[in-house]
């Protein structure tokens, strides 16, 4: 590979460094707006961007041990933001599904960064926009792989 290129690739990763420390931050603000640890606040993201799911399921996709999905399902349940309700298919199980109400009262934290997000993609063309669209996905699937290697939890 070239010079020039290995100097992108470095470039890229102190780029998505500096996006990732700006975006913990931002989660954590409003994790403490609402009253949730940024742990608690992004299982609930979790659940409302892929649907209730089971304890297991949450704490495969958080990385977390089963006893400390629970505690956080019990805490979140307790503040009203979580349901657990029976599995449709499997009596033996449960989901976890996130209140309506929960996400309306925080859409409202997101509009400036939705907004500014907007503007600043009509900043490019839809063929830019689809290969940054590919570059997140596969950069989101590493970023996961990886915190489920660090809690040795295994993809497969």
């Amino acid at each position: 590979m070239s010079s020039e290129h290995e100097k992108l690739v470095d470039r890229l990763l102190l780029k998505s460094r500096e996006l990732s420390t700006e975006t913990v931050m931002f989660h954590t603000a409003i994790a403490i707006l609402r009253d949730l640890s940024a742990v608690e606040s992004k299982v609930l993201d979790y659940v409302a961007r892929l649907g209730p799911l089971t304890p297991k399921e949450l704490a495969e996709y958080a990385g977390l041990a089963p006893a400390s999905i629970t505690a956080l399902i019990d805490r979140l349940e307790r503040k009203q933001m979580v349901t657990r309700s029976p599995h449709p298919d499997d009596r033996r199980k449960v989901l976890v599904g996130v209140e309506e109400e929960t996400i309306e009262r925080a859409v409202s934290l997101w509009d400036h960064i939705v907004a500014a997000t907007r503007e600043l993609a009509n900043d490019y063309s839809e063929g830019e926009l689809r290969t940054v669209i590919g570059f997140l996905e596969r950069a989101a699937a590493v970023t996961h792989e990886s915190t489920l290697r660090l809690t040795s939890r295994s993809l497969e």
